[in-house]
């Protein structure tokens, strides 16, 4: 490991000491704003700190065989430290790359909840009834990790299928697994309406934003936007009534129209369409300093690129592939009852390979 490295982890763990003092001082604990941030800078410096903690250890113990074998004259033994120094050389190199990936810049909106739209593509009905089958994939994900799931607005076919649905999953860390999902997804199967038995094939686009928090400013002039009350009518979800409480957010400079009519009350209607909207005008400025930074596009899994086709679903052979790491996997089934871990794993570990490698050219 390169001293610059060594000096920057000795860095953090001597910062971890000092907010484990500053959070046991009185004046401390008084100030809860000062306190959770505390706290959570603590909870992200902890893995790194743990991973270092067991490096040093290993290389400690690689210094103690090498000194014990220089002066054991016994067969027996000199095998033992032999295999225990071989462990521990294996154990270095192996923490040294996860503290490598542990030091790499974080997504600041890792941690934040999701906001997910999904729309149907080309394909009419039957790409409505993919669109359908993906939010599902979705809630099911979420209960596998333990997230919740609050649907805001949902436009259905009245056959089952979904023109538009927009929900937040809240969790810990739920952005961080599911930012990779924005894009075009494909199906491909024979429609219960096709009697030729031909496989037809249609899409559904996916988008991801992280839900803002109140911390994030967003300058949104009152003048800039046009709010609605109407009557919550349709299938939009459990709990719609006939009083005048669904809210619709139109945000004239972009035309970006917000609509929330899940909730019972007005007041919780048009909390929802705000933090939808401040969110959707926060990813919207996301996405210009994107493309203005493309080589920070190119380090990463795709571009993230709604327009980009990212992933196809192919039915008859059971068949899921991602196009961005060239994934091919044969358990469709699973995939689509929210096993989504298959694929979300490669696709953050092919993220983090190519930070890695940039990394390593600038150094």
């Amino acid at each position: 490991m390169q001293d610059s490295m060594k000096d920057k982890l000795t860095a953090l763990c001597l910062r971890s000491e000092d907010i484990t003092r500053e959070l046991a001082a009185p004046e401390t604990a008084s100030d809860r704003k000062r306190f959770q941030a505390l706290c959570r800078e603590q909870n992200e410096l902890a893995p790194v700190v743990e991973t270092f903690r067991e490096y040093q250890k290993q290389e400690q113990n690689i210094r103690d065989s090498l000194e014990l074998l220089e002066g054991e004259s016994d067969p027996e033994m000199k095998e033992m430290l032999r295999e225990e120094l071989s462990a521990s050389k294996q154990a270095v190199e192996e923490l040294e790359e996860k503290l490598r990936i542990l030091l790499l810049p974080k997504d600041p909106n890792d941690d934040k909840n999701v906001i997910f739209e999904i729309r149907a593509g080309a394909g009419g009905e039957e790409a409505a009834l993919f669109a359908a089958e993906l939010y599902r994939m979705y809630v099911h994900y979420a209960e596998r990790r333990g997230f919740k799931v609050s649907t805001e607005n949902v436009e259905d076919t009245g056959l089952g299928g979904m023109k538009f649905v927009t929900f937040t999953v809240n969790g810990q860390g739920a952005y961080s697994r599911l930012k990779y999902e924005s894009g075009v997804h494909r199906v491909q199967r024979v429609p219960e309406t096709e009697s030729g038995g031909r496989i037809h094939t249609s899409t559904a686009t996916v988008a991801v934003m992280p839900e803002i928090d109140d911390d994030i400013e967003i300058d949104i002039p009152p003048e800039d936007v046009r709010m609605d009350i109407t009557r919550a009518s349709g299938n939009g979800g459990q709990g719609v009534n006939t009083t005048d409480s669904a809210v619709r957010l139109t945000h004239l400079p972009t035309g970006i129209v917000i609509y929330s009519q899940t909730e019972r009350s007005q007041l919780q209607n048009k909390a929802k369409a705000w933090a939808l909207l401040r969110s959707k005008l926060y990813d919207l400025e996301q996405e210009k300093r994107h493309d203005a930074e493309a080589d920070l596009r190119r380090s990463q899994v795709g571009t993230g690129d709604r327009s980009e086709k990212i992933r196809t679903y192919n039915f008859p052979q059971s068949r899921v592939t991602d196009h961005r790491i060239k994934l091919t996997l044969y358990c469709l089934d699973d995939v689509m009852n929210g096993g989504l871990d298959v694929l979300i794993d490669p696709l953050i570990q092919a993220d983090q390979a190519a930070k890695l490698l940039k990394m390593g050219q600038q150094g």
